[in-house]
């Protein structure tokens, strides 16, 4: 049977040499019968094209009826005693006829010329099982982290070795692109503790005139969606973790991960968890509720999770530069949140690098790390639910006593408990934020940590709800 399949494969071969080499002599032959004779030739391609696939049908059958006619004597000769074959050569054998079955189930498909998605071509092509459990039903985790051109990648990951519980729960894939040998060399050096990739598009990237400047944005677009490709549809992971090589992590940063894990993969209106808070800055978080989470509408990153599925949705339609503030947009979070910390995860200390030390200097180099570890895998975390959280959520902000930020600086709010401060503009809303020392831009008309409109934090020992009118009824994309 399978001289016949190679027989009929070099055959098609053959002919199709024939044609090509008579589509594309040279012969002094009129438009008119030029244009009749490759009408002619595509006839003739299609009729045989057509008898491939009959004579592949026809062989794919025959394979499976003799695969079948196999397993009855197999059962017959193991029911009377009779002699068995070596288990070595059933086995090949077996393997044999499955990739027959499969070369014919492909050649079918090219003979149809079925035109698959460039994603899903990625993922079906590659015969990788999806690594989405250990044996015990735990979840398999990947970390990606993304590297460049700064070898403190080694503190980056000196952390993550450190604090992670298990090795093959949470496999750490470093992704390195711009091929800056000095940072190639400290991720080497960790060995089989690491799995290290390597971005190989290190081509010119097309920028338009005015953003030239800004080339570097649209080289980490480059590389997060090839490492995320890669992740997903290569090494097959079902749930990833994504971090920059500029993150301190908290020593519960995993644990953390994992208790989120199940809100993540059961509440549709969840698309990503983050460690980060984007308003944690010391003095802005109470440092008693390191066990407090939230949901929000605005995409924190700076260490987060997603799952394969979320990447399958995103993946296709990808931009070329400016990411994060492309995943803001409503088009790509239609009204889905996100789990942030009271306390953040992580923490940056990259200074440098494309933004320029954008919001560094005021901002991020006040976030606070958490230090304590908390057992998130031990505790209930249902609240997080949008259907729990959006009733408790509305009625701890709009039953609180509403103040103005002076009365609250000066100390002047007698009433005990969290408190409200009204915006009912764009503008309000950024003098109130800097008055605190909130970040006070907006991302798709999203504040930063905003949910439902309202921004939580912590202020002289108080919770504050800096948040719209109660008939709220979305946001608006111009105050960005």
């Amino acid at each position: 049977m399978r001289n016949r399949s190679v027989t009929v494969i070099f055959g098609s071969l053959v002919l199709w040499g024939l044609i090509t080499y008579f589509l594309i002599s040279d012969q002094p032959v009129s438009k008119e019968q030029d244009t009749a004779r490759v009408s002619n030739q595509i006839s003739k391609l299609e009729r045989r094209v057509k008898q491939e696939i009959a004579l592949n049908q026809e062989l794919f059958q025959n394979i499976k009826e003799d695969k079948q006619h196999k397993k009855k004597i197999d059962t017959v000769n193991g029911n009377t005693g009779g002699q068995h074959k070596d288990t070595n050569h059933v086995n090949q054998d077996k393997i044999l006829l499955e990739k027959e079955e499969k070369d014919i189930e492909n050649n079918n498909i090219n003979a149809h010329e079925v035109q698959t998605d460039p994603v899903h071509l990625s993922e079906t092509s590659h015969n990788v099982p999806i690594k989405g459990k250990l044996p015990n039903g735990s979840p398999i985790i990947a970390v990606l982290v993304f590297s460049c051109n700064r070898i403190t990648v080694q503190r980056c990951l000196d952390q993550l070795i450190k604090y992670r519980p298990n090795v093959e729960q949470f496999p750490i894939v470093v992704s390195e692109d711009c091929q800056h040998r000095q940072t190639a060399e400290v991720i080497a050096r960790y060995g089989n503790q690491i799995m290290h990739i390597q971005q190989p598009d290190q081509s010119d990237i097309e920028v338009p005139p005015k953003e030239k400047k800004f080339k570097g944005y649209f080289k980490i677009a480059r590389h997060y969606g090839w490492a995320l490709n890669h992740a997903f549809f290569e090494l097959g992971y079902d749930t990833v973790i994504i971090v920059e090589d500029d993150l301190d992590i908290a020593p519960d940063f995993f644990e953390y991960f994992l208790g989120t894990y199940p809100l993540l993969v059961s509440d549709n209106s969840l698309w990503c968890v983050s460690a980060w808070n984007d308003n944690g800055k010391a003095g802005l978080v109470d440092e008693n509720a390191v066990d407090v989470l939230y949901r929000t509408d605005f995409f924190p990153g700076l260490g987060w999770m997603l799952t394969r599925q979320l990447w399958t949705e995103l993946s296709p339609k990808w931009p070329k530069s400016y990411w994060d503030d492309w995943i803001r947009q409503p088009e790509q979070r239609r009204n889905r949140a996100c789990i942030r910390p009271e306390i953040s995860r992580t923490r940056t200390f990259g200074k440098t690098g494309v933004s320029n030390g954008m919001f560094y200097e005021r901002h991020l180099k006040y976030i606070k790390l958490n230090t304590e570890f908390v057992h998130f895998t031990k505790m209930n975390l249902t609240y997080l639910s949008k259907d729990n959280y959006d009733i408790n959520f509305v009625n701890q902000v709009y039953q609180s006593t509403v103040v103005s930020f002076s009365e609250l600086k000066n100390g002047k709010v007698m009433a005990p408990g969290a408190v409200r401060i009204p915006y009912y503009s764009r503008q309000a809303y950024k003098t109130t934020a800097k008055q605190f020392g909130l970040m006070d831009d907006f991302r798709s008309g999203v504040p930063r940590t905003g949910y439902r409109g309202v921004v939580t934090f912590f202020y002289k020992g108080r919770r504050v709800h800096l948040a719209p009118s109660a008939n709220w009824n979305g946001y608006d994309i111009t105050w960005s």
